[in-house]
């Protein structure tokens, strides 16, 4: 017997937010990784939601060039800019470097931007803590705020707003395989 897809309840025109490398780092405590195009013909099924916005780096690797390609094949609008590489440490003159690329500018300049187009909803995948002044501003204009997370992945400034805004762990959405 199918499982039945799990439904939002959305208020007025939406938009969602996607930063992959936070739902990406989902993938260990989730056992699975989150599949960007069921997602995207998951969340297309709304008729509420009006853009889709996908945040990922750009590197030098060809799989990362590859995969950016597909995301926009896909539908998503597709937001990118160059990955850092941070140098954390150096053992026996090898230098170890930490992959970088933080979104949450950008994301916070697209909401702004997106609120002259009276936006009723905000969905945002990333439990990211750092969010929490956007959600906060979103909410003194009224708007509704959606928050995907995954267990274990979400700041505690976040859970303090959970009366405020509707949090959604992912495993709703993808256990019935986005049905």
């Amino acid at each position: 017997m199918a499982m039945a897809r799990f439904k939002l309840k959305l208020r007025g025109k939406t938009c969602v937010f996607v930063d992959w490398a936070n739902v990406y780092g989902w993938t260990k405590s989730l056992k699975r990784e989150v599949n960007p195009q069921k997602l995207y013909r998951y969340l297309n099924t709304y008729k509420e939601i009006k853009h889709i916005y996908f945040y990922f780096g750009t590197d030098k690797h060809p799989k990362s060039k590859v995969f950016l390609s597909k995301i926009k094949r896909m539908g998503y609008h597709l937001v990118t800019k160059p990955v850092k590489y941070i140098l954390i440490a150096e053992v026996k003159r090898e230098k170890i470097y930490k992959r970088k690329c933080d979104f949450d500018m950008e994301i916070a300049i697209d909401v702004h931007k997106l609120l002259k187009e009276n936006i009723q909803g905000f969905v945002f995948f990333s439990g990211d803590g750092d969010f929490e002044p956007l959600y906060q501003l979103l909410l003194q204009l009224k708007k509704q705020v959606v928050v995907v997370y995954a267990s274990g992945h979400i700041g505690k400034e976040i859970l303090k707003l959970e009366k405020q805004i509707f949090l959604c762990n992912i495993k709703k959405i993808i256990r019935s395989d986005y049905a």
